[in-house]
């Protein structure tokens, strides 16, 4: 890494994309802070984690069929089962699992889960190169970097669907970053990555399980720019701000000065976010308010009418009304029926998802009573601050205003609840519970390991799966 002479990182580069592949290029594991190791650490474990319960989501098996046609090899592993297949297979499948139980991990600065394709394309390149566990945190910390920076410099509403659209050009990165390119094969990966962007928001809009889909086409697409890019086939080289380079067709305002100002600086690992539920983050806000009320005395036979009071990016991404007949995609994003669901049940769970939990007519008839208006949050990247009331029968009123939403670093989840969400994510596939622990112990000596891929090994054969 290049550094000023009063010792502080050299601003490298003129543009966003030069600042990102020289910082990809010559960061090494020894220049990352502490914290960044650390955060890369817990949020890998979380993320396999998740990919394992991801196993059991709905069209989880119809993923994994359509990707068997794609190639034969058996050099990689899918999470929670036996099958070994093609990294870019893996890639694609793994990546579908970590996001389509609606789990993982965030970063609300950028609205996008950057690390899930990032870890997804990573494990999969580990298993064929076999590096060591440093190589693996350093790719997993500039990955998410690069997705992170792409998502921040955005400062206008989701036109497409981000956590795809910035996760290919970190998935690229990180297997860059793993097959040890130079800054211009990392410029030749990344020019490679845009031609391969894709990610609508339809399918959030209707709830439909191509949203994980586009997460695992990010991962798949990551390895192929990387083999692109490996060929030394030529590729754009203004692949961010060109005149029809990412931000000019993905988004539609932003300010990508900013967001190089502090590339190296602020290390975004740090800032991700954990999900406590399975929904979608923009409930999570008001799932908090709705246990804390409940705590207070508010239930179903007492409850007259739930109003949440948001920023108008809740409104766009989970306002939406609970349906006879809806499916778990749907349901996740349905803070009406998330928000039922802690009303009457006191948790939020995996569990709650089911077909039969979801056409439970007292949680959909109490859905109905959850309403919610817009504040004047300006950012259109915000989750915070909400405000949920609950008009009661007896004509009382009670609050809760949330100002940072639980598993954020600035109300991070304690390493007790942490580890509980591991333990509880494998179970979902695993009857053995030692598997977790093992993953758990794994993951902490991942610094230490001279081959990164014995993560997978508690966590992907078919013995003791249960489904």
């Amino acid at each position: 890494m290049r550094w000023t002479a009063d010792g502080r990182r050299d601003p490298v580069a003129d543009d966003l994309l030069d600042r990102l592949t020289t910082l990809a290029a010559e960061t090494i594991f020894d220049d990352l802070p502490a914290e960044a190791v650390h955060a890369a650490q817990t949020f890998l474990l979380d993320s396999l984690a998740v990919g394992v319960a991801g196993r059991t989501g709905a069209w989880r098996d119809a993923a994994v069929r359509s990707a068997l046609v794609w190639g034969s090899g058996a050099e990689a592993r899918i999470l929670g089962d036996g099958l070994t297949v093609p990294p870019a297979t893996a890639a694609f499948v793994n990546a579908y699992q970590m996001h389509c139980l609606e789990f993982d991990c965030v970063h609300e600065a950028a609205v996008a889960h950057v690390m899930t394709a990032v870890a997804a394309a990573a494990m999969a390149e580990s298993e064929r190169s076999r590096v060591d566990g440093q190589r693996l945190l350093l790719a997993l910390v500039l990955g998410v970097e690069i997705a992170a920076v792409l998502g921040i410099a955005a400062n206008a509403p989701l036109r497409f669907f981000r956590p795809a659209t910035v996760g290919v050009f970190g998935a690229a990165t990180a297997v860059a970053t793993l097959r040890r390119f130079d800054r211009e094969g990392i410029q030749r990966c990344l020019g490679h990555a845009l031609g391969q962007v894709a990610g609508t928001m339809q399918p959030h809009e209707e709830g439909k399980p191509t949203l994980p889909v586009q997460l695992g086409n990010a991962a798949r697409a990551g390895l192929n720019a990387a083999d692109l890019a490996q060929s030394g086939m030529p590729s754009p080289v203004h692949a961010l701000e060109g005149r029809h380079g990412y931000f000019s067709l993905f988004e539609t305002a932003f300010d990508t000065a900013s967001a190089g100002r502090r590339v190296g600086i602020v290390w975004r690992v740090t800032e991700l976010s954990h999900k406590p539920y399975p929904t979608g983050r923009a409930t999570h806000g008001g799932i908090e308010a709705v246990l804390r009320l409940r705590a207070r005395g508010v239930h179903p036979d007492n409850l007259l009418e739930m109003t949440l009071s948001a920023p108008p990016l809740i409104h766009e991404l989970v306002v939406r009304p609970a349906r006879e007949g809806m499916d778990a995609s749907y349901a996740r994003l349905c803070f009406a029926y998330a928000g039922a669901v802690a009303l009457a049940c006191g948790r939020v769970g995996i569990e709650h998802f089911t077909h039969d939990e979801l056409q439970r007519n007292a949680h959909l008839t109490l859905a109905g009573r959850f309403t919610a208006t817009v504040n004047d949050e300006p950012d259109p990247a915000s989750f915070v601050p909400q405000v949920l009331s609950a008009h009661l029968k007896g004509g009382e009123c009670m609050s809760e205003r949330i100002d940072a939403l639980l598993g954020a670093p600035a109300n991070p989840l304690s390493m007790e609840d942490r580890e509980t969400k591991v333990h509880c994510c494998v179970a979902a596939v695993y009857r053995d519970a030692g598997r977790s622990a093992r993953l758990i112990d794994i993951v902490r000596e991942l610094p230490h390991l001279p081959d990164a891929a014995v993560l997978l090994d508690p966590i992907t054969d078919a013995e003791r799966v249960h489904l």
